[in-house]
């Protein structure tokens, strides 16, 4: 199994927002991550991707306690958006792919393949700032992508794109399943989540 939580609790003061949750995710397995805002679902991401600590409890990745090495083999993108408002976005990309382990030509390469996918090819010299929030959402989801992730977490990915740009978001996330990465889905999209998720995994107050 790729990814297992197991028994994670967390609080913030008096309030448990996490309370001994387990579950797994394996190769090509779409979890959702369902609840109301405030019951814990972003929470949860961070302290997959090591940015919370979580109270108690354990995550595993490959069979293993996970490490901060492992998170080269995983993809964040969080709901609150953030790219470098002046560097270029094809720069900003084949950069953080970089951090993920790639070299500067395998992180090109995919960078660059990734935005021609997502009809993207003609920003990649642009910054940030000259961007739509639709754009930079694009780009940001390259950036979750670009490194070939075995495990790609997903908060409220659909948010803000139009029906176009969502459909065609929905489809790659179709294909990164079927191609075997496992997938943590949160989001507010109903739809997307009873077609998109092979299991569901509901948070609550």
């Amino acid at each position: 199994m790729l990814l297992e939580i197991d028994k994670l609790c967390k609080s913030f003061g008096s309030r448990r927002v996490l309370d001994s949750l387990s579950f797994t995710a394996g190769s090509g397995e779409v979890v959702g991550i369902l609840g109301a805002n405030g019951t814990g679902k972003t929470t949860l991401l961070r302290i997959v991707c090591r940015l919370v600590e979580a109270d108690s409890g354990e995550v595993r990745f490959d069979g293993h306690p996970m490490t901060r090495a492992d998170l080269a083999a995983v993809g964040y993108l969080p709901e609150e958006r953030g790219l470098y408002r002046r560097m270029r976005v094809g720069e900003q990309v084949v950069y953080l792919a970089r951090l993920k382990g790639m070299s500067h030509a395998e992180a090109e390469a995919s960078a660059r393949e990734w935005f021609q996918r997502l009809g993207a090819a003609d920003w990649w010299s642009r910054p940030a700032i000259r961007l739509s929030k639709g754009m930079q959402q694009k780009v940001q989801f390259i950036s979750a992508v670009v490194h070939h992730p075995r495990l790609l977490i997903l908060d409220e990915p659909f948010s803000g794109f139009d029906a176009d740009n969502a459909a065609l978001l929905f489809r790659e996330v179709v294909r990164l399943q079927t191609s075997g990465t496992a997938i943590l889905l949160s989001t507010h999209n109903i739809e997307a989540a009873n077609t998109l998720c092979t299991k569901t995994i509901s948070l609550n107050p």
